[in-house]
């Protein structure tokens, strides 16, 4: 007798598959989490996004190959690498930004989640690891935050352990309230920031040479010596080391605004931020980290959450401070103006064509942030009743920007 799979067992069949095939690609443990000195890799998260925007399994499975043969920088993935330390719960903190051990910290945390439960080992390590979000460039808290996002157990524990490797604190103790800083949301109290800033300039730019030489004191000066020849990563790490009267100080609606409110409001500022500067690498990752934060903090116990939204604001500001080069106050204003109350059609034809024009670009390209960031704002397009700003912010692709001469320096450290 013949027999006939009906059209609904075929479509549950592709699906069961498509998603296997995705699983067996995030549950890959074959490369290091880093290449080339302190890049990292981003593989998985070009699986997530990839993923979200429902491209093939064929597609994702071609895209992850290639990266691991040569990534857009032009350098392969390296492969998985011995530990020097066995990580144990004594000892791993004292391993926070050492850039050792990423096989070891791996089994370390795979082994509390087995034994804890993830919810558990989240509440215990977040509160010590979530200061150090920007190191890596957020690229830690990204890996965490979207293997969240995805529930993969891999990517987390992964996640976990990269966010050990490549800490760079934010020091949060030097958090305080502040009535300097106005503002209701999280857009009107970065336009005041940098209209302060804009009061005296040559004195923010003094501030800015002063970071990128890295002549800070040097009980502050302390990071990683790798990161010494980063460009990028070293000026951010200064920064935070150093800090600024403005990025310490916390407004009050991070204080008092509901959770949601405060999350929704730092998503459309980073948007905003992003608009100034159409494409930008660096601001690019603002979106991309602040949709891992919230995913970290929405794991979290409620009395956890709000410190998350604390530290992002604070390392947001000293990644902007860092560059000197931050967007100026009537350019913000004046997307603040066109944008905040700007709403699609879903329906539209036109709206309808945009995305999937842009999605299928997303789709095509080489550089995994791009899929990344239509991933993130059209998940925030629908979130927030299909805002505008977020369309709008999807459109601008960015390039793979060109390493800096200091990285044709001696790796200082193997990074094992």
């Amino acid at each position: 007798m013949t027999s006939f799979i009906s059209s609904p067992e075929r479509t549950v069949d592709a699906c069961q598959n498509r998603l296997a095939r995705i699983d067996a690609l995030l549950a890959d443990a074959s490369h290091h989490i880093e290449f080339n000195g302190h890049l990292t890799n981003h593989n998985k998260h070009a699986v997530v996004a990839l993923a979200g925007l429902n491209a093939s399994a064929e597609r994702i499975e071609a895209y992850y190959r290639q990266y691991a043969h040569e990534t857009t920088y032009g350098f392969g993935l390296e492969p998985k690498r011995p530990s020097r330390v066995a990580v144990t719960q004594a000892n791993c903190l004292s391993l926070r930004g050492q850039r050792t051990s990423f096989s070891s910290l791996c089994e370390f945390f795979d082994a509390a989640i087995a034994r804890d439960g993830l919810d558990a080992v989240l509440a215990r390590w977040m509160p010590e690891l979530l200061p150090g979000w920007a190191g890596a460039f957020t690229h830690a808290t990204i890996h965490l935050g979207w293997g969240l996002d995805y529930g993969h157990p891999r990517m987390i524990t992964e996640g976990l352990a990269y966010m050990v490797f490549s800490w760079v604190s934010c020091h949060p103790q030097r958090q305080h309230d502040s009535e300097r800083v106005a503002g209701a949301n999280a857009i009107e109290s970065l336009i005041a920031v940098v209209k302060m800033l804009e009061q005296d300039p040559a004195a923010f730019q003094a501030w800015a040479a002063q970071i990128q030489r890295g002549d800070i004191a040097p009980e502050k000066a302390q990071c990683h010596p790798e990161l010494k020849r980063s460009g990028l990563q070293y000026r951010v790490a200064m920064a935070l080391a150093q800090g600024h009267p403005l990025m310490d100080a916390t407004p009050g609606w991070l204080l008092n605004a509901s959770l949601d409110d405060v999350w929704l409001g730092l998503h459309y500022c980073a948007a905003i931020i992003y608009l100034a500067r159409p494409g930008d690498f660096v601001n690019l990752h603002l979106i991309t980290s602040l949709h891992a934060m919230e995913e970290i903090a929405s794991r979290l116990p409620m009395a956890q959450r709000r410190s998350v939204a604390r530290c992002f604001w604070q390392g947001m500001l000293g990644i902007l401070f860092s560059s000197g080069d931050v967007p100026d106050s009537a350019t913000l204003a004046n997307l603040h103006a066109r944008w905040r109350a700007a709403v699609d059609n879903a329906d539209a034809p036109a709206v309808r064509a945009h995305w999937e024009e842009t999605i299928q670009a997303a789709i095509a390209e080489a550089e995994e942030h791009n899929p990344k960031l239509v991933y993130v704002a059209q998940k925030l397009w629908r979130r927030t009743g299909y805002r505008s700003v977020y369309r709008a912010a999807a459109s601008f692709f960015t390039t793979t920007p060109a390493l800096p001469p200091s990285f044709d320096e001696m790796d200082a450290d193997s990074g094992i």
